[in-house]
């Protein structure tokens, strides 16, 4: 599945769907968000389940904020429009399918 990258008018009605959301809060300079990139591709193509999507902290800093993110990567599941699950920095992919089951 694509991944989509989302803005703040977009924000609710992505994560108020019925599925699992998988947030990826990133930077385009962020290292450790370069080397996350393929682990969070590989996520959205073998779990069509999970709505994964990658928000610009650059770009969405109000989305940011308001979910306290001061270090990236941020990564956030969210069911039923509220957040579930959330670890900081890069990560194996392993730990990333944790994050959804």
């Amino acid at each position: 599945m694509e991944i989509k990258h989302i803005k703040t008018d977009e924000f609710d009605n992505v994560i108020n769907s019925n599925k699992l959301v998988f947030v990826d809060f990133y930077a385009d300079w962020c290292g450790p968000c370069k080397m996350l990139a393929p682990s969070v591709e590989k996520l959205a193509n073998e779990h069509e389940e999970v709505q994964v999507v990658k928000i610009n902290v650059d770009e969405e800093p109000s989305l940011a904020m308001q979910f306290g993110v001061q270090s990236i990567p941020t990564l956030i599941t969210f069911k039923d429009g509220q957040p579930v699950n959330r670890q900081l920095g890069f990560m194996p992919y392993e730990a990333l399918e944790d994050m959804i089951k």
